[in-house]
């Protein structure tokens, strides 16, 4: 932080809902929210934003209480919020103590009063003078074991090459009452600018058997690391994830500064992706005038990972930016909350959900803000936003910009009226399917699907990066019945690699993915 006052998805186009967004607060200009809702029970929700507000809704996000943190540590942003399986809420943030050095340790605060009261306030991280940032916490649901990750600075803003950032972990076993001492766990540091070369943006997740995964952004790409014991043992070599084209601190119109820093999930439902661990992240691999939101998966605890999905479903060139995933335990559907301008030219924002539920294979895009705003980069805007979701109840959290006031924001909009009726053509077709897969570029391969009904159809093929490469059909009458259409992949001259293919049936659309094999 600057310390300043798919290769397969669907193509599907925004419709018209109708949002329930609530103001959460606009007080002492709010950015930078968390988020987090008690599964056990969800009219309780806890919301925080720069520098010290948090907000308490019981009522699952229709009004909310603003209040001030204290800390004996003081209290500097960077808010992460967490809740135990006993209903305790933690609010972990940075410091700004009297006596020592600002910023130099991770505060983590307890309340077991719906945030009424914080009568724990302890720390860890404590290294002198250096700086300790940009903290994420995580429970093991299995014990209420509490885990966080984050980055220390050997002094921040350096360019001294003897100066270093590295990736720091600690656990408390006891509630947040006691932490143990801090270790790094990242195995190449980076250097201290707070730009692209710097070890930055450490989330974990546990998975179902206590294992602890983290990933965070660096010189070297999007790197992940584990730990089987709780955190007393790590591998010894991280793992490549993901290239991070034009580095993870970009430029986007109109915001002071943007990153794509990487969160990390894991599916605990006890569903067909159970134990599939997800990192999302945004970049520009596509170009500075092209932000995207990416997801990449394991499905072996993070030896192996799939190539970066695309997230946004819009055409390519626009912005999509500061994204935030959570993964609802009782199904196991990947929700993303992001920021968006598919419809603009200039810098007007909205903000956009997307939903999986086939494991990150397919997503639904859709707005949810009732309206756009326009930021203005001489106003700090936070370096991300949030989401929580629990048994269909979707919550996320972003920061608003307009008459020069910031804002922080929810939306109450049931799940099932913002994406029922969009998710694929399913109602008219049937048995999607292409074959052979992967194809031969010099070969043909062929699509197969079946309709319940007469309809107009089009087929597009697309680059992993959302470019039109190919277009079979468009709007073409087809009857009822079995449709083979035939795609010349030699006549394409298409490159080795991802693509995928949309099938729109009466204008609603889904999408597979066809892998081409070398010429």
């Amino acid at each position: 932080m600057k310390y300043i006052s798919a290769t397969l998805f669907f193509l599907f186009f925004a419709q018209a809902i109708s949002a329930q967004n609530i103001m959460i607060s606009d007080e002492y200009y709010p950015n930078e929210p968390s988020i987090i809702m008690n599964p056990k029970n969800p009219a309780q929700l806890l919301a925080a934003s720069n520098i010290d507000n948090y907000y308490v809704s019981l009522d699952t996000g229709r009004t909310w209480t603003a209040n001030k943190l204290t800390s004996a540590s003081g209290v500097w942003g960077d808010s992460a919020l967490m809740i135990d399986t006993a209903g305790a809420f933690y609010f972990f943030h940075l410091s700004n103590p009297i006596n020592g050095n600002w910023v130099d340790r991770i505060v983590c605060q307890k309340s077991t009063d719906q945030g009424m009261t914080w009568p724990i306030d302890t720390f860890t991280g404590l290294n002198g003078a250096k700086v300790q940032d940009k903290e994420w916490p995580v429970v093991n649901r299995n014990n209420n074991h509490i885990f966080i990750t984050w980055t220390e600075f050997d002094k921040y803003d350096s360019n001294e090459p003897t100066d270093s950032s590295k990736i720091m972990f600690s656990k408390s076993l006891d509630g947040g009452a006691t932490w143990t001492p801090a270790k790094r766990i990242n195995k190449v540091n980076g250097d201290c600018v707070d730009s692209d070369n710097t070890v930055e943006g450490a989330t974990p997740a546990v998975g179902p058997n206590g294992e602890i995964y983290v990933t965070w952004a660096g010189p070297e790409g999007v790197l992940f690391d584990r730990s089987l014991d709780e955190g007393d043992t790590w591998l010894d070599d991280d793992i490549f994830i993901s290239d991070f084209p034009q580095g993870w601190d970009y430029t986007i119109p109109g915001i002071s500064r943007c990153n794509g820093l990487p969160i990390t999930k894991c599916d605990l439902s006890g569903g067909t992706h159970h134990g599939t661990i997800y990192v999302n992240w945004t970049d520009q691999r596509n170009g500075e005038n092209d932000t995207d939101v990416w997801l990449a998966k394991s499905t072996n605890g993070g030896n192996t990972w799939s190539a970066p999905i695309r997230v946004n479903d819009d055409p390519a060139g626009k912005h999509q930016f500061l994204t935030w995933m959570d993964i609802d335990q009782t199904t196991g559907y990947l929700y993303f909350v992001f920021y968006d301008r598919r419809h603009y030219s200039d810098n007007q924002t909205d903000v956009y959900l997307a939903l999986s539920k086939d494991g990150g294979q397919t997503f639904i895009n859709r707005k949810i803000s009732e309206t756009p705003f326009t930021p203005t980069p001489s106003i700090f805007f936070g370096d991300y936003n949030n989401i929580t979701v629990h048994d269909g109840i979707v919550r996320p959290i972003w920061t608003r910009f307009e008459d020069g006031q910031l804002s922080v924001w929810t939306d109450i909009t049931p799940s099932e009226d913002i994406f029922t009726g969009t998710q694929d053509a399913s109602a008219n077709i049937q048995q999607l399917d292409t074959y052979p897969n992967p194809a031969s570029a010099k070969e043909k391969t062929y699509i197969s699907f079946k309709l319940h009904q007469q309809a107009l159809v089009s087929i597009s093929i697309y680059t992993a990066s959302g470019k039109l490469v190919y277009q079979p059909l468009t709007q073409k009458k087809l009857a009822y019945g079995k449709h083979l259409i035939s795609v010349d992949l030699k006549k394409l001259d298409l490159n080795a690699g991802a693509y995928f293919y949309t099938l729109d049936v009466n204008g609603k659309k889904v999408s597979k993915q066809l892998m081409v094999a070398n010429k």
